[in-house]
This record gives structure tokens, sequence and C-alpha cells, in this order.
């Protein structure tokens, strides 16, 4: 059989969601299980896999779908918590006090608290912890998951404190047992291996990944340097009275100052600091950079924006779950209101740094036996549930709570969690049995990578173009940028390499190739989190959206064409520049959007002008 056909074959699973879930808009409950069902079919009529393998694949999958419960379950629950205290009342009043501008509170709670848990935790808990928090300051559920889906893009590459790239790339490449990768980290004078093979540790993942690292951070500079100013536009215009994208635009300032305030100090921290704490120290940064120059009205917009009255919201953009506002008698300080988020950054940020505890958390696991050569196993010690569950209780401490307004949380948000689990318990298995599909009769490569040589194939030497698009596919069915840049770090790799070898032209940026592709497939696996079915889900269940998946995305699916897009074409003009010159494919690209960006903000005063005009005629 035909790469391309295999190739075909290994995509069918994600037509089959591309159709019901995104284009007939039915609920993932609904639609994973068709999916399931067509892997289950490919794989044993075609990539002939044993039953056993497809069983032992089928079954870690539902182990995986178990602990994402879980964490989803804790989130709700804080969030509950926090509500039946008095709490939230209380942080929503801060945050309004901030500023009363939807626009701002949706870049500060979204893009950087959103960004700081990434950082800290990763592994779609942004959502579990930014979600719940914007519904409860009154963004409608769909709003508050489209913001939450939109920001898990930059900080991701470097989210869990570096997994993606500490685990994801360093795994991927081999971690010292690929010939190729061992014989270019020799030529640039970063051996990996001693002199009888064995891997150094120290030198591979502090000296080696981080080559790749610095690439990857300088990509999101890119990339995120437009996200909140995208994240306030998606909000007015679907969300707004007018439906304009112009409403969004007019605080392009203040958006830019967010963008920046976390992004550079983002740079800075990979670059001089440590890699690993890239994201949660720039978000943290930033958080207290914007904060502070919201409330000093810096760049901020004269008249504030805010959602259609909520009589007025369109029936689809709300969920089944309820948030209301009790007031604790007597008040509640600001301070003590926010604990149960300080509590939750404060344990994630022991339980990732502080080493011996790390390592304590992790040898507490649940062990299945093996079966099909596929073992099965829950840390659920080390789990972000876990830090939900136990938040839960020190607010129940901390807020004074009484024993039936705890009660009354705990029943909440188990109801919750049963709408969400129909979803994840076959999306799951779907994801493993497809980049479990390795070993079978037909002698196949594993699908992730059937379909990425056949994608190559295809696209010869506008890879770079491309690199982000199969990095981002990885991520859109693994559920992980980690999972994506194991699958994928070292195609990646060994492709720059077939590439330059190919293209006399290129000889002399020879050894640029494979560590900027590699680093396109992270950005691409990273923006991948945009759209990944896992996180959806996830994400809608934490404020009651489930069943309108493919909704969200529809909506989504344009974002993560521009940070797949604009990264690559920057990829693509740095490694082509010696050969081509500065006016390449890459470089053209760029200069058509940005000219489009700068036309768009230079024109944007002048078209909100217009609108206001036809809004007073009326």
């Amino acid at each position: 059989m035909s790469i391309y056909m295999q190739g075909f074959l290994a995509l069918l699973p994600i037509i089959v969601v591309a159709i019901f879930l995104v284009g007939l808009r039915w609920p993932a409950s609904k639609a994973m299980p068709l999916s399931y069902i067509t892997v289950i079919i490919i794989g044993y009529f075609v990539w002939q896999l044993p039953v056993i393998r497809i069983v032992g694949a089928t079954f870690n999958g539902l182990v995986v779908a178990i602990s994402l419960l879980y964490i989803i379950f804790g989130s709700v629950l804080v969030l509950y918590t926090v509500m039946e205290s008095g709490g939230l009342h209380q942080i929503r009043q801060s945050l309004i006090s901030v500023s009363a501008d939807r626009r701002v509170q949706t870049i500060i709670v979204a893009w950087m608290f959103g960004s700081f848990i990434e950082g800290s935790s990763g592994f779609g808990t942004p959502a579990a912890v930014a979600c719940p928090l914007m519904l409860g300051l009154g963004f409608p559920a769909f709003a508050s998951v489209i913001a939450g889906m939109i920001i898990q893009s930059t900080p991701v590459s470097f989210g869990a404190v570096g997994t993606p790239m500490r685990v994801g790339v360093g795994t991927g490449l081999g971690a010292g047992t690929d010939p190729f990768v061992n014989d270019f980290a020799a030529q640039i004078g970063m051996p990996i291996v001693d002199a009888a093979g064995k891997l150094d540790s120290i030198m591979y993942y502090d000296n080696f990944v981080a080559l790749f690292a610095h690439k990857v951070a300088l990509l999101h500079f890119v990339g995120g340097f437009l996200t909140p100013l995208f994240l306030v536009g998606f909000m007015t215009r679907i969300f707004g009275k007018n439906r304009s994208w112009s409403e969004g635009f007019a605080i392009w300032p203040f958006a830019l100052f967010g963008a920046l305030a976390f992004t550079v100090p983002y740079v800075i921290v990979n670059r001089f600091i440590n890699y690993e704490l890239t994201s949660m120290l720039g978000a943290l940064t930033g958080l207290v950079i914007i904060v502070t120059g919201a409330k000093a009205k810096f760049l901020t917009p004269k008249e504030n924006w805010d959602w259609l009255d909520k009589k007025d919201w369109d029936p689809s953009w709300t969920g089944n779950m309820e948030v209301h506002y009790i007031e604790k008698p007597g008040g509640m300080t600001t301070f003590l209101a926010w604990t149960p988020y300080l509590f939750v950054a404060g344990l994630i940020l022991f339980t990732r740094l502080v080493l011996p505890v790390k390592a304590w958390l992790n040898s507490i696991v649940i062990k299945f036996p093996a079966i099909g050569g596929i073992a099965a196993s829950w840390g659920i010690a080390y789990s972000p549930g876990t830090i939900f569950i136990a938040v839960s209780v020190l607010t129940f401490l901390v807020h004074g709570m009484k024993t039936d307004a705890y009660a009354k949380a705990w029943k909440m948000a188990s109801k919750v969690i049963v709408s969400a689990s129909v979803a994840l318990i076959f999306t799951v298995p779907m994801v493993q049995v497809m980049i479990s599909s390795d070993g079978g009769a037909a002698g196949y490569m594993k699908m992730p990578y059937a379909l990425a040589e056949a994608t190559f194939q295809l696209t010869g030497g506008l890879w770079p173009i491309f690199a982000p698009i199969i990095g981002g596919l990885g991520a859109f069915v693994t559920g992980s940028n980690t999972v994506s840049n194991m699958t994928f770090a070292l195609f990646q790799f060994k492709t720059a390499q077939i590439i330059v070898e190919n293209n006399p032209a290129l000889t002399a940026a020879a050894m640029s190739w494979p560590i900027w592709v590699v680093a396109l497939q992270a950005i691409g696996g990273a923006a991948g989190n945009v759209i990944c079915i896992h996180n959806v889900v996830a994400a809608s269940a934490v404020v009651g959206f489930v069943g309108r998946e493919g909704d969200v995305i529809r909506r989504t699916f344009l974002f993560f064409l521009y940070y797949a897009l604009i990264p690559g074409a920057v990829g693509y003009s740095v490694l082509y520049w010696n050969a081509s010159g500065p006016l390449n494919l890459g470089s053209i690209i760029l200069i058509i959007f940005y000219a489009a960006v700068i036309y768009m903000l230079a024109t944007n005063k002048s078209r909100l002008k217009k609108l206001n005009g036809q809004i007073s005629a009326k």
C-alpha cells in the first residue's frame, strides 16, 4: 500500500471528527464513539493489529480519561467551593475594581492568569482554572471556553515547568539512543553521550534541549505578540451587541502592552535563567505589570465595553452550569477571597520545584498489568486534581464555610463531571489506539508516522511551512503538546536533514535546519492545543458547555491557522535566507500579513466611528 493511502487511512478517524463534530455540529458524546469505531476498524483490518493490542491501547486510554476527569472534577470543585463560601463574589468585585471593561478582564484573567497556570501545571489546567473563573465573573460559557482555548498557545511549550520541551523533545529525540541525533550533537560541539555511548543527562537536558527551547521561545514571541488582540477581537465579534471586530481592536495599545508584558520576560527567562521556567515566571511577571498598568489606567480605553444584557444572550452561549454570587455575612477581604487560587499556584510550584517532594509524589502510582505490551498507570498523587481537591478542603477551613454549603459544592461538581465523561471515555482511547498502532502484521509504521510521512512526500522543500501543522495535528489527536513532540520530534529532525542533503544550496545552513524544524514542531504542538479535542471537552465541561464542542473548534480553528502559519513563515524565512535571499516565500507571507494587520489597526478608528454613527442613527 502506498504511503499516501496509509496517510489517508490514518487520517480517517480525524476526518470523522471533522465531519460530525465540526461540520454537522454533533456533540462530542456522539461524534467521538464513531471516531473510535473508525480507528478500531482501520487498526484491525488495515494495520492488522492484534486484538489484544487494541484492547491494551483502549484500556490505557480509559485510565488516561479517568485521570483527566479527576482533574476536571477537582477544578470545578474549587470553583463551587469558592462560590458557596462567598469568595467568588469578592473576586468578581476585585477584578471589576481593576477594570469593568470585559476586554481588559479577558486579557488579565485568560491571557495572564491562564498562562501562569499553564506554566506551572500544564495539561489543560488553564481551562480548568481560568474558564470557571471567567464564568463566575459573568462571561458567557461559550466566551469562557473560547478565551480559555486561545491562550493555550504561547505558554504551552513551557507548560508544566517545561515538560513539552524537557520530556517531549528530549525523549522524542531519543534521549541518547538515536545515532543521527548523537552525531549532530557531537558536530556542534555538544556531545550528549560519552565515549561508552552512555547518556550524559546533564548535558542532554540542560544544554542540548535548551538549543531548541531558545528557538521555540523566539517563535512564540512572534505568535504571542498578537494573541491578546485576537483574543479580545473574538470576544467583541462573537459576543458583542454589534458583532464587531473593531470594538476589540479599539484597545490594541493595551492588548499589545499585555502581549509584551508577558512575552518579553518570557524570552529573557528562557535565554538567561532557565527554559523550564519560561512560561511560569514570564506570566507571573506579566500579571504584576498588567494589573498595575490597568489600575493606573495605562493605555486602557476611556469607555468600558460589556456583553449584551444577559436577557438578550443567544441561548447557544450558555451552559448548564449556574454561577451565583453569595456574599459572606460580614464580608470578606480581597486577599482572603483569592487565597484558593494562591493555594493552587503555591502548591503547584511546591510540588513541581521541590525535587524531593516531586520525586515522592511521582512514586505514588497506580499501576495496571500490561495488556498487549501496553502498560497503564495513573500518578494520582502528582495529578493537579489532587491539588484542586486539597485546595477545596483548605478553602472550606480558611473561609469558614458551613458543612451544608460545602456538601452542596461537592454535589454540584459531581453532576458536572458526569456530563463530561461520555465524550472523554471514547476520545482518549481513540488517540491511544492511533499512537499504539505499530507492530501490526501489515508492517506499517504507526498511524501518526504514516500521516506525517505522506504529508512530507507531498510538500518537500516547503516543509518549514507545514512542520507546525504536523505538530498541531499531533496535539489535536493526542491531546498533548508533550506527546506530539515525543511522537514527531525525531521525524521532524530527520526530515530536516533529508531536505538539506538533497539541496546543496542549503549546505551552509545545515546545522541550523534540524534545530529550527524541531522548534517549529514544538510551536505547532502548542498551537494544536487551541483545537485539541481533549482540551475543548475539558474546558467545556468545567463551565457546563458540554455537547457543543464542535462550535468551539469552528471558532478557534482560525486562530490555530494564524499561530501555525506565521511562526512557520518566520522559520521558512530564516532557513532559506542564505539560499534564496531575504525575499522568499516566508518573508512574503509575513509582509502581506503584517501589512494587513497594520492597515486594520490604522483604519480601525474610522470603522469604529462609522459603527457608532450607525448605532446613533438607529
